[in-house]
């Protein structure tokens, strides 16, 4: 199996990032520091007409390497694919672990796996990743947990052999969350017979989507200021003052260009909002990517079937925003939606509201 990198002196690894724009950076860094990344420089660079070897030319290629060098970088992390013959070029150009952008949410994801269908869904996405990529230094950052990513079985050291065994992992994983999806239908099926509706919260990660959750059901979910937060989809009752209940499910975070490994591996968890009957579509307020951030999020929903579901777009933050006009400004931009602070608890009896005539009128 490919070579396992495990922490360096035990002490955040030091990252060279290297971006094609300010906004993709802002989103980069947010990523890299996820996994606690230790980040010597952020290079934003220009790419005219991308080559097959590096996916830019050679010369802009040594030059991230003499920088990665100088500034004693452990990896060099960028925010687009690469091939697997692009890692691997990268790799003997520099004698460094290189990451794209699939490797490293999928190590976020890695981190963040918690449950065991959560930790079947990733490992699925690690070794769909892998299998075309068996001489690639991995480098271990999921801090958090250790996980299985990249790890070296006994006396396993041809590459032929090393392609079959993942293989047969690959087919046992998928027969595993099968098992596990047919187990979540059960329990969709068990809620449907209590003729309760469903409300779903969806949205980009790190937009408060479990802070929403906790905030109107008093609920425990983990929150934290980073993306990705959770993965797992997480149900609970909310009871409202008309005396309905609605069961309220949190989904993992959405964000742009998600490996297509994950989606798959996913899909069993993110298909709770395509069972809804009202969705809740969060978005940060104050992000200054809103608008693309606000597209992606109807871009998977549409993947999943859910795009016809009746929805309430949720601005949240906008404690954060300057004024008042700027509130005024999104209100007017989004359809079906409202403004709350989840954090101030601004409105936040207006959107149960809302749900209860939602609710009322859907299902």
């Amino acid at each position: 199996m490919p070579q396992k990198l495990h922490d360096i002196a035990e002490k955040s690894k030091r990252a060279l990032l290297v971006s094609l724009s300010k906004d993709a950076a802002r989103e980069l860094r947010g990523l890299a520091e996820t996994l606690v990344l230790n980040i010597v420089s952020l290079e934003i660079i220009n790419i005219r007409e991308k080559q097959p070897r590096f996916g830019m030319g050679s010369g802009k290629a040594s030059e991230l390497v003499e920088k990665a060098k100088e500034l004693k970088a452990d990896c060099i992390v960028f925010d687009f694919d690469l091939s697997p013959s692009q890692q691997r070029n990268w790799e003997e150009l520099s004698d460094l672990p290189v990451l794209d952008r699939q490797e490293l949410i999928i190590q976020i994801f890695a981190s963040r796996a918690i449950t065991r269908e959560a930790d079947l869904q990733v490992q699925l996405a690690q070794l769909h990743y892998r299998l075309p990529r068996l001489t690639h230094k991995y480098i271990d950052l999921s801090q958090q947990r250790g996980g299985r990513y990249g790890s070296k079985g006994k006396g396993e050291t041809k590459l032929e052999t090393d392609r079959r065994r993942i293989e047969q992992q690959i087919h046992k994983l998928e027969k595993e969350i099968e098992q596990v999806t047919k187990q979540r239908q059960v329990q969709r099926r068990q809620r449907e017979r209590q003729g309760l509706p469903v409300c779903a919260i969806v949205g980009y990660t790190n937009a408060g989507k479990s802070s929403l959750l906790n905030a109107l059901t008093g609920a425990d979910v983990f929150v934290e200021d980073k993306l990705f937060a959770t993965l797992d989809a997480t149900t609970r009752r909310l009871q409202l003052e008309d005396g309905k209940t609605v069961l309220l499910t949190d989904t993992v975070g959405f964000i742009r260009r998600l490996p297509h490994s994950l989606i798959k591996a996913f899909r069993s968890t993110l298909e709770e909002a395509s069972h809804a009957n009202l969705i809740l579509h969060i978005l940060d307020a104050s992000d200054v990517n809103i608008n693309e951030y606000y597209q992606t999020t109807i871009n998977v929903l549409s993947e999943l079937g859910a795009a016809e579901i009746p929805a309430i777009t949720v601005l949240n933050k906008i404690d954060n925003l300057e004024d008042s006009s700027m509130t005024e400004s999104l209100l007017s931009k989004y359809p079906d939606s409202m403004a709350i602070s989840v954090k101030k608890d601004i409105n936040l009896n207006f959107l149960k509201n809302l749900i209860s005539q939602k609710v009322i009128l859907n299902f």
